[in-house]
C-alpha cells in the first residue's frame, strides 16, 4: 500500500486534452488584458502545451515583464489569480549559472475552485525565462523524447510515496533533457518564436 502525504495532493497524469490549448488562450486574454503592455509576452509552457504529451491537468503560463513591481502584481490579482510570495526561484540546472537573478521569479496560482494553474512570471533574458520556451520548443520538435518524458512522469506519479517529492525528483530528469535542448539550439541557432498571446 503507498501512502500519501496528508498535505499534499496526488499527483494525476492524464493523456494530453485538446482544450488545453483553448483554454490557455482564454486564460492568457484575461491577462493580456490585465496586463496590457506591460506583459511582453505571454506564453503557453510546460507539458500542456506541447501536443500529445501527457500532463498534470495544470496549465503552465509564463508572463515575460521587464519588471517584477507592484503594478504587474496588482494586474494579476486583479484576475483573481493568488501570488505566492513564498516561491520566488526556479530550479537551476547542475550546468547552468547559478547566479539567483537568472533564477528569479514571481508565482500566481488559481482561486480556491476555479481552473489550475500555474503562472511564472519572468524577466527577459533570464536563464528560466529562455529555458521553460526551450524545454517546450524542444519537446515540440524530438516526440520520442516527449513520450519518454511522459513515461517517467506517469512512473513517478504511481510509484512515489510522498506526492510533494514529485518535484524534487522530476527536476534532475528534467535537466536530462535540457542538456541536449541546448546542443540542439546551437545546431538549430534556435530563438524563441512570437509570444502565443
Amino acid at each position: 500500500m503507498i501512502l500519501r502525504s496528508r498535505n499534499y495532493a496526488m499527483v494525476k497524469i492524464v493523456p494530453y486534452q485538446k482544450c488545453w490549448q483553448v483554454e490557455f488562450q482564454a486564460i492568457a486574454q484575461k491577462l493580456r488584458q490585465a496586463l496590457g503592455e506591460l506583459a511582453m509576452r505571454i506564453d503557453h509552457i510546460g507539458s500542456t502545451s506541447v501536443q500529445g504529451l501527457a500532463a498534470k491537468d495544470v496549465i503552465d503560463i509564463q508572463v515575460t515583464v521587464p519588471a517584477l513591481n507592484e503594478e504587474v502584481r496588482q494586474a494579476i490579482t486583479s484576475q483573481g489569480y493568488l501570488h505566492r510570495p513564498d516561491i520566488t526561484q526556479d530550479h537551476c540546472p547542475s550546468t547552468a549559472n547559478p547566479d539567483e537573478n537568472e533564477w528569479g521569479k514571481w508565482y500566481f496560482r488559481e482561486a480556491d475552485g476555479e481552473r489550475r494553474v500555474h503562472i511564472h512570471v519572468r524577466l527577459p533574458g533570464r536563464l528560466n525565462q529562455r529555458y521553460s520556451l526551450l524545454f517546450r520548443d524542444y519537446l515540440r520538435a524530438h516526440p520520442a523524447m516527449a513520450g519518454s518524458y511522459a513515461e517517467l512522469k506517469r512512473r513517478l506519479a504511481a510509484h512515489l510515496a510522498d506526492p510533494a517529492m514529485y518535484p524534487d525528483v522530476k527536476d534532475p530528469a528534467v535537466d536530462l533533457i535540457y542538456f541536449p535542448a541546448e546542443e540542439w539550439a546551437k545546431q538549430t541557432d534556435w530563438l524563441p518564436g512570437p509570444s502565443d498571446a
